[in-house]
């Protein structure tokens, strides 16, 4: 039997209305390498909480919430946990700039701290305001306004684009 809270659409339909963004903001904050992957893991754990959900206000916000922690999640894996004195360094790439529209740009915003880097990714790729962004990175809107604009002075400078 299943359960359906009070106004939440069948899963599915959440999936058809939002699958494109969910897909887009992966591989905007994972790269074209573990994009799908973090799509999936997204999916995964939506699915797994939506159960509980008792509204169905901002769907969309909280799937990219999830899909933005699913690819912090990666993001951590790739790094080591320790230092390790004795072993060779190692070189951790990130998503190839080079393979996405406009390699220049994404090559700056893949310089960009991190926190910045996901705030503007959130904001221009994943469509959010920034209230959904301050949720997606565990923040207030103000800060999320901040690493936005922060994050904009940076690449404008980088790229030498006058505002």
């Amino acid at each position: 039997m299943v359960v359906m809270t009070v106004g939440l659409p069948p899963f599915q339909a959440l999936v058809d209305a939002h699958w494109r963004d969910v897909a887009r903001l992966a591989r905007a904050l994972a790269g074209p390498v573990d994009g799908d992957d973090v799509a999936q893991r997204a999916w995964e754990k939506a699915f797994a909480a939506y159960p509980g959900l008792t509204s169905a206000k901002n769907l969309r916000s909280w799937l990219l919430t999830i899909t933005a922690r699913c690819a912090t999640d990666v993001h951590r894996a790739r790094k080591p946990q320790r230092p390790l004195d004795d072993a060779p360094a190692v070189a951790v790439d990130g998503p190839d700039a080079a393979a996405w529209p406009d390699p220049n740009l994404w090559q700056a915003v893949n310089e960009l701290p991190e926190r910045q880097r996901y705030a503007i990714t959130l904001k221009y790729v994943g469509d959010l305001d920034h209230h959904g962004v301050a949720a997606a990175l565990d923040t207030t809107p103000a800060a999320s306004r901040r690493l936005v604009s922060d994050a904009l002075a940076t690449l404008r400078r980088t790229l030498g684009v006058d505002a």
